[in-house]
């Protein structure tokens, strides 16, 4: 059983360990901190998630910036409780910071049971929770939570972020800039935007990955072949912007069922290793039954842990894509992401709906001049825009850009650089 001693030295510890880091690294304002702060209230419990070492503890950090906060991260083994014993917490904080306005609770979804005390603090306290595992999200909250949370998803750097964090100030049209601009789009589709990978590089992401792997996947869930598992993760990463199907998974892992691998799937996607697109179709059992495409939740994890060949670049960048629009989705409600296929095998990457229209069609593709456009992929937008009955048509490329009418139909083409760092409206 655990002290308030115990846990006012916890809190101490992990507290000052954030401020060093405040103090002693670079850390820049995240595009999701507006957004957040618009959702803190007393009404409801702010959640934070997203991947593990993403940046959440600092984004919470700095949302307590100029309120009296308390902290207390529950990752600390000093912090192991029952959930009968989390008013203890409560006195550890005041008893450290007397009367506080905000409580910021870091991955509290260690404590099973956690739900009820959050409730009763609602209503009289702001609290933010932050963790690493989309069970904060889950069933539970439906049941205590009803109505009194609201939750951002926070992902490692955006490129803009990335640009911010090397320090690069920019105009786009000044060909010094562009240059430097795609010089660090090179780099960024290898090292991804984890924030501490912009110092250790591939060392931090394949630990990092073993602890998402190994922390929140296994021990969480408690997954006895451990080593069938990891052999799994790695081929579903290895695969990321490719159709996956759960059966055929089953057969080459042989597993018993397709509903185990859905299982496994699914907890990669709670622990934001994995996202899955669903195939794009007006009928919902069609929808269910297609196969879905995978992708990688940062690209520094794709390329360190991933299987790759010297022709990868297409996939890295339809991977950064999909990654991107997976974070605008998740600040605007409202927005859904599929990827479009038909049965002659014609394929669009990627089908933004809003309410039951389809606003936007995006494909993506490798190639830095009109020349090396291929037909068929503008064949499969043009099909997809006739289907689908939507006119704005979007050809994400590496570096090239320009416009091109096709009968009555128009379709824009922007460079990967260029469609990063500005403003992506659909």
């Amino acid at each position: 059983m655990v002290t308030v001693e115990e846990i006012k030295s916890a809190i101490t510890d992990r507290e000052a360990e954030l401020k060093k880091k405040f103090q002693d690294e670079k850390i820049i304002e995240r595009q999701a901190r507006k957004h957040a702060e618009a959702m803190i209230s007393k009404e409801a419990a702010l959640i934070i998630t997203g991947p593990r070492r993403c940046g959440k503890s600092i984004l919470a950090f700095m949302l307590g910036s100029g309120k009296k906060f308390g902290y207390a991260n529950f990752d600390d083994e000093r912090m192991s409780m029952d959930a009968s014993e989390l008013n203890k917490v409560l006195e550890a904080i005041y008893s450290l910071k007397g009367e506080v306005d905000l409580l910021i609770f870091d991955e509290i979804q260690n404590i099973p049971g956690w739900e009820r005390f959050v409730s009763r603090l609602i209503g009289t306290k702001e609290v933010i929770l932050t963790g690493s595992n989309a069970r904060l999200l889950s069933k539970e909250l439906s049941t205590y939570l009803t109505g009194r949370h609201v939750d951002v998803v926070l992902l490692p750097f955006s490129f803009q972020e990335f640009l911010v964090f090397k320090g690069l100030k920019y105009d786009i049209y000044r060909t010094p800039d562009r240059v430097k601009i795609k010089n660090h789009l090179k780099e960024y589709l290898e090292i991804g935007g984890f924030p501490t990978a912009q110092r250790l590089g591939r060392v931090f992401l394949a630990e990092n990955y073993k602890d998402i792997i190994e922390r929140d996947v296994i021990q969480r869930y408690k997954i006895k072949n451990s080593a069938l598992f990891k052999e799994l993760a790695k081929y579903l990463i290895s695969n990321a912007s490719s159709e996956i199907s759960f059966n055929k998974i089953k057969n080459i892992f042989g597993i018993r069922s397709s509903h185990t691998v859905k299982q496994y799937v699914t907890y990669l996607s709670n622990a934001y290793l994995v996202f899955m697109l669903e195939r794009f179709s007006f009928k919902l059992k069609q929808q269910i039954l297609a196969p879905k495409k995978v992708y990688c939740i940062d690209n520094g994890i794709l390329s360190t842990v991933g299987f790759k060949t010297s022709s990868d670049r297409g996939k890295m960048m339809e991977n950064l894509i999909a990654v991107e629009l997976f974070r605008k989705i998740n600040e605007e409600t409202g927005l859904e992401l599929y990827y479009w296929k038909d049965h002659q095998q014609r394929e669009v990457d990627f089908v933004i709906k809003e309410g039951k229209s389809v606003v936007l069609l995006i494909q993506a593709t490798d190639v830095s001049s009109k020349i090396e456009l291929d037909e068929r992929e503008l064949d499969s937008l043009l099909r997809a825009s006739n289907e689908l009955k939507c006119n704005n048509l979007l050809v994400i490329t590496y570096d090239y850009e320009g416009e091109e009418k096709i009968g009555t139909k128009k379709i824009r083409f922007i460079p990967l650089w260029k469609w990063l760092i500005t403003d992506k409206t659909i």
